[in-house]
């Protein structure tokens, strides 16, 4: 097993620094065999990869968190899994018996006896019930339910004002990769001055960083773009700057890739862990099809100490990342896509 680097989160809880994202057996990439993708997930525990990120939303991925983590344990392993999930309500009323009985259904279906880590969303601010919810998940937190209350995809504005109110956030999940910059606008600085960690997801913009890339034509259509995350990335680009900048930017990353002998998947990745406030990268897992596991070399690779980024590779990433739009202006936020 792979010495890979933790961190460890305000309550006290040591994830990997590369964490295994399972919102691709969610349905939105292609159909999933459970039994596969329970059975594909050895191979990065076996790697030293054993923070799984998933959600109550990504259908049924905490079920199959669940069955590993069942036969994993019953292997004898002493080196433990961590298991991240998130609570997505709609929004609505949330006193506590919705909040208890939403966290004793991700209970259930993971098969463990309290939360490694609760990430709340909130689908609408203008609905300030998000605070009940939090109040409530920070008293289950209290009473030992849940190690660690963490957000996902809330802006600087609503962190701020759920830490005034003295409720204590682990982390915040948010995009952030080479094209998507925004939490270095002002929510980073915010994260550093609160001993918040933000634990990023579309830093390889869902594989679309990567040589496979290179040099190609701009994919447009269904059949290119085939899953939920290159279609979402891809619109990301086009927002950013567009293919040709796009193409530019892999040009620069696969020189620092050949410079590092590594893939450019490693170096994009490397550099969203070198940036202040950054926990730990989320990547994507497609478990149970077929190439599950085929990226495990690069997520090591991209968290090893021997991978450092030299200066010339910083100028010559930056030198075209300044030419793209900003998409603080355009969008907003952290998490304003997500919100009308």
């Amino acid at each position: 097993m792979s010495t890979v680097p933790k961190v460890r989160l305000s309550g006290g809880l040591e994830i990997c620094r590369v964490l295994n994202g399972m919102w691709q057996v969610s349905g939105a990439h292609g159909v999933v065999d459970n039994a596969k993708a329970v059975e594909a997930m050895q191979a990065y525990a076996d790697a030293g990869l054993t923070t799984f990120d998933m959600a109550d939303i990504y259908g049924p991925a905490e079920d199959i968190f669940g069955q590993f983590n069942k036969k994993y344990k019953s292997s004898g392993s002493d080196v433990p899994l961590q298991g991240l999930t998130k609570f997505v309500p709609r929004t609505g009323p949330m006193d506590r018996k919705v909040v208890e009985k939403a966290l004793q259904r991700s209970m259930s279906r993971m098969q463990v006896d309290s939360l490694d880590c609760v990430q709340f969303h909130w689908w609408d601010y203008r609905d300030k019930r998000y605070l009940d919810a939090l109040g409530h998940l920070s008293d289950l937190q209290q009473e030992g339910v849940i190690r660690e209350l963490a957000l996902t995809n809330f802006d600087t504005q609503r962190m701020e004002e759920i830490t005034n109110r003295g409720i204590r956030i682990s982390s915040n999940q948010v995009q952030y990769s080479l094209i998507d910059q925004r939490p270095a606008a002002k929510m980073e600085q915010f994260c550093l001055a609160n001993n918040i960690q933000l634990l990023t997801y579309g830093t390889l913009a869902g594989g679309l960083l990567s040589e496979r890339y290179l040099g190609k034509t701009e994919p447009t259509s269904r059949a290119e773009l085939y899953t939920a995350s290159l279609s979402k990335y891809k619109n990301m680009i086009n927002s950013w700057g567009g293919w040709s900048l796009f193409q530019d930017l892999l040009v620069a990353l696969e020189t620092a890739a050949r410079r590092h002998d590594c893939s450019v998947a490693s170096v994009a990745t490397r550099y969203v862990l070198d940036r202040p406030a950054v926990g730990g990268v989320i990547v994507g897992c497609r478990l149970g099809v077929a190439g599950a596991g085929q990226h495990i070399s690069d997520s090591l690779r991209s968290c090893s100490p021997d991978l450092k980024l030299t200066a010339e590779d910083h100028a010559a990433i930056e030198a075209v990342t300044r030419r793209s739009r900003d998409l603080m202006a355009l969008i907003g936020d952290c998490g304003d896509e997500y919100r009308s």
